[in-house]
């Protein structure tokens, strides 16, 4: 079973190496948080986000896609519209640690080795989970849980990438990741003896969004894209 397995993986890696299309790269840009701290824009970066996106080019239409960035989410209630948040005056920081996996759909056929510049639009989504630390918050301050807490999420993203130079590809995008956590702005304690300490619309989950570009650097051998793909 062992060399069947071995011999399985040895056929997939030689099949993959000749016939797909890579591309890796970074990701730069910026990163906001709508929950019940802070701001409530959708899409207004407050703080840097960076990390490495990597696709494997499975058609001219679609790719697979994995990403992981790193960014610190952001809330501080003087910079909302809301009256009753400015009064409140809380805010909070807190790091992150997002690993994302999709796919990719394009508008146009994206065929990297066009010999003309090409260009198109495309959607994302997919997978995401981030790792934070928990907090809460006492007399009005940020307080440490000392535990973090894995917060699952969907990405939703649209872009518009092009051919830059040789073997490069320049994207710019915009990606909200609706969560299955309240925890990220300390609204919910991680800890189940502190329920005192909630406070906020309870049955609403955080967001965050991502603003930025990608650079990708292609390699691989041409893929061969079958018709009824």
């Amino acid at each position: 079973m062992r060399n069947l397995t071995a011999l399985v993986i040895s056929i997939l890696a030689i099949h993959f190496s000749h016939s797909q299309i890579n591309e890796l790269g970074l990701y730069l840009g910026g990163s906001n948080f709508i929950g019940d701290v802070g701001a409530t824009d959708y899409i207004s970066p407050n703080q840097l986000a960076v990390g490495g996106i990597y696709k494997w080019n499975r058609s001219r239409r679609h790719s697979y896609r994995a990403s992981l960035i790193f960014t610190t989410l952001e809330g501080k209630d003087i910079n909302s519209d809301d009256p009753r948040r400015i009064q409140r005056g809380y805010e909070f920081s807190s790091n992150i640690v997002e690993a994302s996996i999709g796919m990719e759909f394009t508008f146009i056929e994206f065929n990297l080795h066009s010999e003309r510049k090409i260009s198109t639009p495309y959607l994302h989504t997919g997978i995401t989970v981030a790792k934070h630390d928990n907090h809460y918050f006492l007399n009005g301050m940020q307080t440490p849980e000392n535990t973090s807490s894995w917060a699952y999420g969907i990405p939703m993203t649209l872009g518009f990438k092009t051919t830059f130079i040789d073997n490069i590809v320049l994207g710019i995008e915009i990606g909200a990741r609706y969560t299955f956590s309240d925890e990220l702005d300390g609204s919910v304690p991680d800890a189940k003896w502190r329920p005192e300490y909630r406070f906020g619309n309870i049955n609403n989950n955080d967001w965050y969004t991502f603003s930025g570009i990608t650079l990708t650097y292609t390699f691989g051998e041409n893929p061969c894209y079958c018709v009824n793909e």
